[in-house]
């Protein structure tokens, strides 16, 4: 019997315990943290093997293969002794994979992927399809797998999953936009984020579609380098508009929601779904939660919570949006982060920055700079507040914003320096907010 070996019991690899046990593997879980209680169960209730707090290296570097979370580091220790002697490591959307011949929709890019995989995911749910929604949003591909059985599924992928993904094909692969991000995972080169986020189009041929943002400098450049199998949709606004409604009726509102709208309108189309659908779909789609999302007006300030800007570029996406004063909150774990890129935004938008982390000295540098920058043009220059947790920051903000301001909390860094997720960031700065 074929041993596979899991690590890390989240989403992904408790789906994947329960689909290769399904299968009839030898499975065992490994997770070096602590699982949690209702994965367990589920681990328990399919008769799977776990351990938590440890990784016992004699149970698994006897694996035929390994599935591995796309949380843990090609560079972790034991990843490198799997590897050094050869055993195949997989992600979960790869295995799960070969238990389906759904067709699979497949979104990536720095910025954009929730919204347009969520939007896609509803555009096919309103035409009436058999449709699953997977990958770092909805229910582990696997477990779908193990359990249901769609006739398509939409995939929301990171450089992380895509990394390791070997035969599996997408056959819709959407690739929104490329800027540096996660680079502490890429050995801080550009050039290998990039080329995992071109694994995305990895097996496809004629046959299969991929939809890109033309505009993108980097998916430009790398587009004149390389040769693609699959059949090529460009978007954006130098190329022919696919959407079937004015962008004044989108419900999605911003100019990178036009172009996620645009994405999901050319995704649809080749589907093959009817421009009636995707017309009323682009009108009635109301987001996703934490991306750009009004939380509350207090003493005239509008709240809106922005914690999924994980990265800089994110960040700027939601302040070029803003249409009053700011207050920016920021701040988190730094992913080797460039934030120049938001410096003449800030400078136009806002008039306080709120810093709100455990490590501010990078953001204190660089935005001090900015700072004294605006003072010596005689310009009046930003209010800089350093804080380290979340209730200091939203009071903080909450005594800096004017009536008819905007307080935004778009961090452009990673949660996990104090908090268990962006989502959990979200819903604490929303209850934070509402105490008001």
């Amino acid at each position: 019997m074929k041993r596979i070996v899991i690590l890390g019991a989240g989403e992904s690899g408790t789906g994947a315990a329960i689909l290769a046990k399904e299968k009839g593997f030898d499975v065992f879980v490994s997770d070096c943290g602590t699982i949690s209680d209702p994965y367990r169960a589920l681990l328990d209730q399919n008769g799977v093997l776990w351990e938590d707090g440890k990784h016992s290296e004699e149970l698994i570097l006897n694996a035929d293969e390994v599935i591995k979370s796309p949380g843990i580091p090609l560079t972790a220790p034991l990843i490198q002794k799997l590897q050094e002697q050869g055993t195949p490591i997989i992600s979960e959307i790869e295995f799960a994979a070969r238990y389906t011949d759904a067709k699979m929709i497949c979104i990536t890019g720095s910025n954009g992927k929730t919204t347009t995989t969520s939007l896609i995911f509803y555009i096919l749910k309103q035409a009436g399809l058999n449709v699953g929604l997977a990958g770092n949003i909805g229910n582990s591909l696997a477990l779908q797998v193990a359990h249901e059985n769609h006739d398509y599924y939409v995939i929301e992928l990171s450089s992380f999953q895509l990394d390791n993904m070997y035969d599996f094909k997408a056959d819709i692969a959407i690739l929104l936009n490329i800027t540096p991000d996660h680079l502490d995972r890429y050995n801080y080169r550009f050039e290998n984020y990039v080329d995992a986020k071109f694994r995305i189009t990895r097996n496809q041929t004629k046959e299969d579609s991929f939809i890109y943002w033309a505009e993108d400098p980097v998916i430009d450049r790398e587009m004149k380098k390389i040769q693609l199998g699959a059949t090529l949709y460009p978007y954006g606004f130098s190329q022919p508009n696919p959407l079937p409604v004015s962008e004044e009726e989108l419900a999605l509102k911003g100019r990178h929601n036009v172009l996620n709208s645009m994405a999901a309108t050319i995704a649809a189309n080749v589907v093959g779904i009817r421009k009636e659908v995707i017309r009323e779909s682009l009108k009635r789609f109301q987001g996703v939660e934490h991306r750009l999302q009004y939380v509350a007006t207090v003493r005239g300030v509008r709240w809106i919570n922005d914690s999924k800007a994980t990265n800089v570029n994110s960040c700027w996406y939601a302040l070029e949006s803003m249409t009053t004063p700011t207050v920016l909150i920021l701040g988190g774990k730094d992913k080797g982060n460039d934030y120049s890129e938001i410096d003449e935004l800030v400078c136009e938008k806002c008039h306080t920055l709120v810093f709100m982390g455990l490590h501010n000295e990078k953001l204190q540098e660089h935005f001090g700079k900015l700072a004294e920058s605006q003072k010596a043009k005689g310009e009046s220059p930003i209010q800089i507040i350093d804080t380290d947790n979340l209730h200091d920051a939203v009071q903080a903000a909450y005594q800096a914003a004017h009536e008819g301001d905007t307080v935004l909390l778009s961090p452009c860094c990673a949660s996990f320096d104090l908090f268990k997720s962006y989502e959990d960031r979200g819903e604490q700065f929303m209850e934070a907010v509402r105490k008001l």
